[in-house]
């Protein structure tokens, strides 16, 4: 048995969820969320230009967090289910299948990733699969109700730090923490948890990711 990790943005969503996040914002937002939104993905595309992709995606969940402050988590059930709608075209359906063998096998399958959690709830439950999730949370107060702010985004050698975390956590999961970790991801920014693993695994990658899977002898996961 082994811990197996799987990333979701390029991985098990082969789209992008910064998109579809515009997509269903721009249909439900009031004007004065869009107004917080939209002051918060200027910043993130001034931030992001001079400190990279990372950055952008880190200002970027911030400025939607901030617009759904004041709101229950049954209130945004409805936002995220809509990205769910709007998105499963685009789900891996190979790497699914994958998931579900790991799961015949008897490994425990993490869902590993910097996009909000209770989207990829929601996410895997249309999907019907059995996952950990390990994601970038939302703050709530003391009568559940969003902060407008974000817990740490999950992201780079992050991912590597909460799953250590998580795997201390969990002590039944100590004899696969010093046997077998997989790891499906597809991008630059998940080369710690791809050299962390003991099974990398790049999926559909792109040109500059084929390069670094031969230069470290990675497999690749292509459909």
């Amino acid at each position: 048995m082994a811990i197996v990790t799987v990333d979701f943005d390029g991985t098990l969503y082969q789209g992008n969820s910064f998109t579809i996040m515009m997509e269903i914002g721009k249909r439900r937002f009031t004007m004065k969320q869009w107004a917080v939104v939209g002051q918060g993905l200027a910043k993130a595309a001034a931030v992001g230009a001079v400190k990279g992709k990372n950055r952008f995606r880190h200002d970027f969940f911030k400025a939607f967090a901030k617009a759904f402050k004041g709101r229950t988590d049954e209130e945004l059930k409805g936002f995220f289910q809509e990205l769910v709608e709007c998105g499963k075209k685009d789900v891996h359906e190979d790497l699914v299948e994958k998931i579900r063998e790991h799961h015949r096998n008897g490994d425990t399958v993490v869902l590993l990733s910097g996009a909000l959690q209770p989207f990829l709830k929601i996410f895997t439950e249309e999907l019907q699969l059995d996952v950990h999730i390990l994601s970038t949370e939302l703050v709530w107060d003391e009568d559940g109700i969003c902060t407008g702010e974000l817990g740490k985004i999950i992201n780079g050698s992050t991912k590597v730090e909460k799953l250590l975390e998580w795997i201390d956590s969990n002590q039944h999961l100590e004899d696969h923490h010093a046997s077998e970790i997989w790891a499906y991801a597809d991008s630059e920014s998940d080369i710690p948890l791809l050299n962390y693993a003991t099974h990398p695994i790049v999926v559909n990658p792109k040109e500059d990711m084929i390069k670094v899977a031969e230069q470290n002898k990675w497999a690749i996961f292509a459909s």
